[in-house]
C-alpha cells in the first residue's frame, strides 16, 4: 500500500470513527496550509482557482478542479471532475457530496478555534445549501496534525536539553555582567539566546524570544528592541521566554519562561506571585496526570479553569490575561487543543500523543510581570509528563 493510499485510509477511519459522513478540503490562494499538510501536499504553490477534495467516511474520495489547474490534486486519488463556470462547480460539488450527512471543514462553531477557523463563511452556506450539517474538523486536524510520534516527542525532549542550557547561560551573562559593572541590555542577552539557538542547531522560526524585566515583563509578549531596550541591573526583576525546536523537518517545540532577580533579597510581592503562578501551574498539570490515571475524558477548558481558580483564589484573576496554555507542535503555537477557557472555550479533548505548555502568569501594568512556563505532553502510553527541568524557586544572581 502506497503512503498516500495509507493516509487516505486513516483519515476515512478518523471520519468514521468521529461519526462524521466526510472531509471536505479546499483552497484558494492558499489560504489553508492545513488541508496541504494534513493531505501530504506541496505548500506555497500558485493556487489561482478554486479545489476542493472529499474525503467520504466510505468509498472513493472525490477531486474537483478548474479548469485552468486541472491538475493541482493530481498526487491525490480518487475521481476527477473538471469545472469551469460556477454553475457547474455548485452542481458538481452538490454531486460529490452525495446525501446529505455531517461534512467536516476547517469551520468552528462562533470563531471558538480560530486555528482552525479557515474556510470562508460563503462556502460553509453552500454546503448547508446542499442539506449538509458542517461540523468542525478540529479534532480531526488535532489527530492528524498534533498528534506526534514516539520520535517527534524525542525531538522535543533533545531541544529542551539546548534551550533549558541556553536559559541557563543567560542568566550566567546577566550576572557576570552585573558584577563587572557593565550590565548588559535585555535586547543583547535576547540576541545572545538565539546565536545560542544557531551554535546548537535549533530555530526559532524568526518568532523571537522575549527578555523582559520589571514593567516590561507586564507585557506578556513585550519585544525588546535596540531602541526600547533597558540594561538589566542590580535589584531587577527578570523574565525569560524562550523557545526553539532542531533545525530539521518534522522536528517539535520546546517553550519555557523563567523568572529571576538580580539580587539575593527580591520583593516581598514578587516572592508570594511567583508562588500563586507556580502552585497554579502544578495543580493544572496534577488535573492533567489525575484525569489520565483515572483514564476519564478531559478538556482543554477545564485545565485552564483548574489553573486560573488558583490565581483568581489569591485575588490576582484580573491579571492573568491570557491562556493556560497552547498547543506545540512543529510551530510553537500548534494546531492541537489548547488550555483555554478565557480567550476561547476549547472543547477539545487531550489525547495521547498531544504536547503543550503550561504557563499561568500575573501582570502588574508598569511594576512587574510574572510568568512561570512548562511543556507537559500525553505520553502513546496514556501517562501524562513534563520534560525538562521544573523551576521551583526564582533564580537568584548574584549582583
Amino acid at each position: 500500500m502506497s503512503e498516500v493510499t495509507t493516509r487516505i485510509s486513516k483519515l476515512q477511519e478518523a471520519i468514521a470513527g468521529f461519526g462524521f459522513d466526510g472531509w471536505l478540503f479546499t483552497d484558494f490562494h492558499n489560504r489553508d496550509a492545513i488541508s496541504y499538510r494534513v493531505l501530504g501536499m506541496e505548500e506555497g504553490k500558485f493556487t489561482s482557482r478554486r479545489w476542493f477534495y472529499f474525503v467520504p467516511a466510505q468509498g472513493e474520495p472525490q477531486r474537483l478542479v478548474h479548469a485552468v489547474e486541472k491538475r493541482k490534486l493530481d498526487s491525490l486519488p480518487g475521481e476527477k471532475t473538471v469545472y469551469l463556470p460556477w454553475e457547474q462547480l455548485h452542481a458538481e460539488l452538490r454531486r460529490i457530496l452525495g446525501t446529505p450527512g455531517k461534512i467536516a471543514m476547517q469551520y468552528s462553531p462562533n470563531n471558538n478555534i480560530p486555528y482552525v477557523d479557515l474556510v470562508d463563511p460563503g462556502l460553509v452556506e453552500l454546503v448547508r445549501s446542499f442539506g449538509h450539517i458542517v461540523v468542525s474538523s478540529a479534532d480531526l486536524v488535532q489527530q492528524f496534525e498534533a498528534v506526534l510520534s514516539v520520535e517527534q516527542l524525542q525531538t522535543h525532549i533533545d531541544a529542551g536539553v539546548h534551550v533549558q542550557r541556553i536559559k541557563d547561560e543567560a542568566f550566567a551573562r546577566i550576572e557576570a555582567a552585573i558584577k563587572r559593572g557593565e550590565p548588559e541590555t535585555e535586547h543583547a542577552i535576547q540576541q545572545f539566546i538565539i546565536r545560542s539557538f544557531e551554535e546548537a542547531g535549533l530555530t526559532c522560526d524568526q518568532e523571537w524570544p522575549i527578555v523582559a524585566v520589571n514593567g516590561h515583563a507586564a507585557d506578556p509578549h513585550f519585544e525588546p528592541l535596540p531602541d526600547n531596550t533597558l540594561p538589566i541591573r542590580a535589584g531587577d526583576m527578570i523574565l525569560i521566554d524562550l523557545w526553539a525546536r532542531q533545525n530539521k523537518p518534522g522536528a517539535i517545540y520546546y517553550d519555557i519562561t523563567w523568572c529571576g532577580f538580580a539580587g539575593a533579597n527580591p520583593p516581598a510581592e514578587y516572592v508570594s506571585i511567583f508562588a500563586v503562578i507556580m502552585a497554579a501551574r502544578d495543580a493544572a498539570f496534577a488535573l492533567v496526570k489525575e484525569r489520565f490515571e483515572r483514564g476519564e475524558p478531559l478538556h482543554g477548558y477545564e485545565v485552564d479553569r483548574a489553573c486560573r481558580a488558583v490565581v483568581e483564589a489569591a485575588g490576582y484573576g484580573p491579571h492573568f490575561v491570557h491562556r493556560t496554555g497552547h498547543s506545540i507542535g512543529t510551530a510553537v503555537h500548534g494546531n492541537g487543543v489548547h488550555m483555554d477557557s478565557l480567550e476561547t472555550k476549547d472543547e477539545r479533548l487531550l489525547v495521547p500523543g498531544i504536547c503543550f505548555s503550561i504557563e499561568p502568569g500575573i501582570y502588574l501594568e508598569g511594576n512587574m510581570g510574572v510568568r512561570t512556563e512548562i511543556d507537559a505532553f500525553i505520553g502513546h502510553d496514556g501517562v501524562a509528563r513534563f520534560s525538562g527541568e521544573l523551576q521551583t524557586e526564582l533564580v537568584l544572581l548574584e549582583a
